[in-house]
């Protein structure tokens, strides 16, 4: 996993949406099976901000900064469905977020705002990571095992993570969505499906 470098006093946070049991306990064990060593250190997740280092005299400027978007935004449902991959360019296997793009896609650039503008290092693309940095039999093993997979879920909060002095990432704040989810007939995700 390529981390920004991190001095002193520095602080290394994420931003991204949880995916919650029972859904995160199978992709966690699935990334195990796979012989990944990040499997018991980064919990499932969509990330919406990457690996950011924050000095401690920024860490409540940036705090609130996600309480407002979160305020800002409604609850909204995703589906992750079947794999993809970055390879060649990284070895990466993932599950792909099949609805909820839009909304992730939102967030991000909400989100790369104020205290946390930063420059993309790569073309956003939300995702569950499955496996990273594994040989390629590995890489396919996980590739094959999760083509089948699907879940659904209402996300309805961003959460903040750190990542330990253990190289363990863990959830430290949660900033809950304050806006409620529209009422109306069902939206069309065709647009969706097809990018996916």
């Amino acid at each position: 996993m390529n981390l920004p470098e991190r001095t002193g006093d520095q602080r290394r946070i994420g931003v991204a949406i949880e995916v919650p049991a029972p859904y995160g306990p199978r992709l966690q064990e699935a990334r195990a099976v796979v012989g990944d060593p990040l499997a018991s250190s980064i919990p499932p997740h969509i990330t919406i901000l990457g690996p950011t280092t924050l000095e401690p005299d920024e860490v409540d400027e940036v705090e609130e900064h996600l309480r407002q978007v979160a305020a800002a935004q409604h609850p909204f449902m995703t589906r992750l469905r079947g794999t993809g991959t970055f390879r060649p360019v990284s070895d990466v296997v993932f599950v792909q977020v099949a609805e909820g793009i839009a909304e992730c896609e939102a967030l991000e650039a909400r989100i790369r705002t104020g205290p946390l503008s930063r420059e993309r290092r790569f073309h956003y693309h939300p995702h569950v990571t499955v496996a990273h940095d594994v040989p390629a039999p590995a890489l396919d093993e996980a590739f094959e095992n999760l083509a089948a997979f699907e879940a659904v879920f209402t996300v309805t909060a961003l959460h903040m993570y750190e990542h330990g002095v253990d190289e363990v990432w863990r959830p430290i704040r949660t900033f809950e969505f304050g806006v409620p989810a529209p009422v109306g007939p069902p939206r069309d995700d065709t647009s969706e499906r097809q990018r996916s």
